[in-house]
């Protein structure tokens, strides 16, 4: 019986690493949408609405009310941070114009994911996540009589990476915190090796919950319309995971809608149906990120049901990046929808041809 050379079995060794490494790079780079074709297509005519620093999430009351939440990303990876805000929007009047609500903010603001609840009152409960240099929290707000009052801060170890949250009442909530890790080469690592490391947690008003782990890159985060399912976007899965609430809050997988895209915020129209802001090719995105110049295709998608209560997607907006790089949320009012983007001094205000 023969034995192989020593040398020979180490070169053998390192040659199947090689080839790993590289069927891992070329997976990588297949998996973020690299090869895809970008055809741009919209049924529609849309307007910049400029001024408006990053606006990543946007969500519409059903009175027609947009709240935009706004930061400028760019700067603060500069290591040169600047004060972010919210902006009211009203879809109502002929030629709307961004209002800005925290001009006087008086703590670091730099808000990401936002959500909406109108309490008994009338009166507009507003929540939304705040990366502050040392610490991410929760700021709570109330709208009424056109101004945004600042009532609390909610602060907590379990928001370790928030991303987005959802208020099923005007005191609890749901959030997702997109990496398990904080450090951002960690988060990288994360990311590239595609580890589901990511979970929602649950605020009853007092305390956070962890409810769920092993989440691929939890995002967006949505309700339906009566309350009965949580909606999760997953960006590295290419995903959108769907949860049944029971009694206690707790969440119970369903299934899965795979739409082979990189799926960031999600928001309802006035039907129920889900509309769903993605990044066709995530590495276009990251070097969108790293510079101004660098366009990232930007994609909307419409998820309704079919009369047998099957999930059905349709891509409504298709841009090689040329009009808006990188659509983080898209939220629609009868015929107007509003496209949001991580990075663009500006949104668009689009409107559906009857």
């Amino acid at each position: 019986m023969s034995i192989m050379p020593k040398n020979k079995l180490i070169s053998q060794s390192i040659i199947l690493m090689i080839l790993l490494i590289f069927f891992f790079i070329l997976k990588t780079i297949y998996d973020s949408g690299t090869f895809k074709t970008i055809r741009p297509h919209y049924e529609g005519n849309c307007n910049s609405v400029y001024n408006i620093v990053g606006p990543e999430d946007i969500t519409i009351l059903d009175n027609g009310i947009a709240f935009i939440s706004s930061d400028n990303r760019r700067k603060t990876l500069e290591g040169n941070p600047e004060q972010g805000n919210i902006y009211y929007y009203n879809l109502n009047e002929k030629n709307p114009r961004p209002i800005c609500l925290t001009i006087d903010m008086n703590f670091e603001f730099h808000p990401h994911g936002i959500s909406l609840y109108k309490k008994d009152s009338n009166e507009i409960r507003l929540m939304a996540i705040n990366h502050r240099t040392h610490e991410n929290t929760i700021e709570v707000f109330d709208f009424k009589e056109g101004e945004l009052i600042f009532i609390k801060t909610i602060r907590s170890d379990l928001l370790n990476s928030p991303n987005d949250l959802v208020l099923i009442n005007e005191n609890e909530f749901y959030l997702t915190n997109d990496h398990g890790w904080i450090s951002n080469s960690a988060k990288m690592i994360e990311d590239y090796l595609q580890l589901s490391r990511a979970n929602v947690i649950y605020y009853d008003g007092k305390q956070f919950k962890t409810l769920i782990s092993e989440l691929n890159y939890a995002n967006g985060i949505n309700i339906s319309k009566d309350k009965v399912y949580i909606y999760i976007a997953e960006t590295i899965a290419k995903k959108i995971s769907i949860y049944k609430c029971n009694s206690l809050n707790e969440l119970i997988y369903v299934k899965s809608i795979y739409l082979n895209t990189g799926v960031d915020n999600i928001e309802l129209d006035e039907d129920g149906n889900l509309w769903v802001a993605a990044h066709p090719q995530m590495l276009s995105f990251v070097e969108h990120a790293k510079n101004i110049n660098k366009k990232s295709a930007s994609q909307v998608i419409k998820i309704s049901n079919n009369e047998y209560g099957e999930y059905i997607s349709e891509e409504m907006y298709l841009d090689d990046g040329n009009i808006i790089s990188g659509s983080s949320t898209a939220a629609v009012y009868k015929n107007i929808m509003l496209i949001g983007s991580v990075f663009e001094d500006y949104f668009l205000h689009c409107k559906f041809e009857n």
